[in-house]
């Protein structure tokens, strides 16, 4: 049989389970396995091979994937896809897929264990026993019943985590601004603000993605509003928690203990946390139960088996599933709708419940896949996991967040438009966004802000001010922009002058820092200051 008439090839590393492989063998396709490689000798073994399957072992980057002509798939047996290129395999026309749920329920049971082994004191009392004493009195513990549980992030694995401890007659409160009350109520979940949580919970669990706004989330600052002897559990990302500053409260006992899944670099090696009688630790095991890992592997075989053999795309991160002639057309509203999600995504208000989509002319040629694209915009604002189309509305119904669609023939001002409006906690933001033909290919253009009309490029950093409507308020702004070696590229002004407030958007050619912000939102007649990342 010459190669062009051999079934695809697959290539398997990171020891995914056999389950999945015997799905691949089923489905009549070629199956090859192999230890986790690095990026100089995956290449080669990628020679042949149409679809990667990988766990976090191999890291799949842009030379890699210049490197396998073939390639037209890569799958991650598990959620995360930080060790696979995005961006570089979209470029390349390659398929990212991943498994979101398949290892959700052992993630919550492992970290309810840790909580367990934490207030029972089990690893220690094991070591003591074995070591052949037995000191009852040495390791008296504590009921997780009637005791507060503090839910940080109520995603998937956070609310499985919480439906749990209510189911051990705990009182559980929250922190998630972007779900709902009714929802989180749902689950017997109380919401609270982020310090309203650490001072009132016996117990802290971390359930939250890492980003750039997550990272050090529980530092100095947090631990020193927590109840003194409070227990902290992280089974989902290291570099959440500060450990320097966990060591610390530790060591004060500010936090009575600590029990770790994740490190912020792993293997933690000589880490002083490893020292310390009161805090536990395992190696990443999170997802590491039989039935997780036949549950993704499965899932991904299935998943990529459907791509080779029929073209069909499921659990894709990159590839939004539309005819090529459609696509096309489509395009430029697809990306404005998902840079008015973004740009609103960013404004939300806390609580988000509903996300609106309006569509006005020709962008209502496709309202589900424009719908989709603007959900995946707001979603990707405040979450880590990769989001596009194909997966935004699984994830936003999975938060209990509502997405309506309004279809319009044709707009008071703009023949064809977009708008996405968010509602939550009473409130709600608007951003409205057309494309101008100046050229050969359309321009994206925000055009409206809530009540403030302007004309704007969404890109880049932009700095979003809204104020009283007062003389000298943009010359501070500019002012102090400068005085901080920030350049403006582009300025544009609105004003609501029935409410006596004005909004601006600053493009400015670098991002600002914290402390620049919180100066900007003490100047005279500033009513609110957001940096923008589109």
């Amino acid at each position: 049989m010459s190669p062009a008439a051999l079934p695809p090839l697959v290539l398997v590393c990171d020891g995914v389970a056999e389950a999945g492989l015997r799905v691949l063998r089923d489905r009549g396709l070629r199956v090859e396995t192999s230890a986790p490689l690095d990026t100089k000798r995956l290449p080669e073994a990628l020679h042949e091979a149409a679809a990667l399957i990988v766990r976090s072992a191999t890291r799949v980057d842009a030379d890699v994937l210049a490197a396998a002509p073939g390639l037209r798939v890569v799958g991650r047996a598990g959620v995360g896809v930080d060790n696979v290129d995005v961006p570089a395999a979209s470029r390349r026309g390659i398929v990212v897929m991943n498994t979101p749920r398949g290892n959700a329920t052992s993630a919550a049971e492992h970290a309810f264990g840790l909580m367990l082994a934490l207030v029972r004191h089990i690893p220690q009392a094991a070591a003591s026993t074995r070591a052949g004493r037995w000191e009852k009195q040495k390791f008296l513990g504590t009921e997780l019943m009637g005791k507060t549980l503090g839910v940080l992030g109520l995603g998937n694995i956070g609310r499985l985590v919480a439906e749990r401890a209510v189911a051990f007659g705990m009182r559980v409160v929250g922190h998630d601004p972007y779900v709902p009350p009714a929802e989180a109520a749902r689950i017997g979940v109380t919401l609270m603000g982020l310090f309203d949580l650490l001072a009132a919970a016996d117990i802290v669990t971390v359930h939250l993605p890492l980003t750039a706004d997550t990272r050090g989330l529980i530092g100095a600052s947090a631990l020193a509003q927590t109840k003194k002897g409070v227990l902290l559990v992280n089974a989902a990302r290291g570099g959440l928690v500060d450990e320097i500053a966990l060591l610390e409260a530790l060591r004060s006992g500010q936090v009575g203990g600590a029990a770790l899944d994740v490190f912020d670099r792993e293997p933690p090696g000589a880490s002083p946390l490893l020292g310390l009688d009161s805090v536990i630790a395992t190696p990443h095991l999170g997802a590491a139960t039989e039935e997780a890992q036949d549950a993704v592997s499965v899932e991904i075989a299935e998943q990529i088996a459907a791509y080779l053999i029929s073209g069909e795309v499921r659990g894709a991160v990159n590839l939004p599933p539309l005819p090529p002639d459609l696509q096309r057309r489509l395009a430029p509203w697809l990306d404005l709708a998902g840079r008015l999600g973004a740009l609103a995504g960013q404004l939300a208000p806390g609580g988000l419940a509903e996300v609106e989509v309006e569509a006005v002319g020709e962008a209502g040629e496709g309202m589900g896949p424009v719908t989709r694209a603007a959900v995946a915009g707001v979603l990707g604002a405040f979450l880590e996991a990769p989001i596009n189309w194909i997966n935004a509305p699984l994830i936003a119904a999975d938060r209990g967040l509502r997405v309506t669609e309004i279809r319009r023939a044709a707009g008071p001002v703009f023949k064809s438009a977009l708008g996405v409006r968010l509602r939550g906690d009473g409130a709600e933001r608007l951003c409205r966004g057309t494309l101008f033909h100046v050229g050969e290919q359309p321009e994206p253009r925000v055009v409206q802000v809530d009540s403030f009309s302007v004309e704007v490029v969404p890109e880049g950093t932009l700095l979003y001010v809204r104020n009283q409507d007062r003389p000298g308020v943009i010359g501070a702004i500019g002012t102090l922009l400068g005085q901080r070696g920030k350049n403006v590229a582009r300025l544009e002004v609105g004003q609501d002058r029935g409410r006596g407030e004005a909004m601006a958007l600053w493009s400015l050619d670098a991002e600002v820092d914290d402390a620049t912000l919180r100066e900007l939102r003490s100047l005279p007649n500033v009513l609110q200051a957001v940096q923008l990342r589109l």
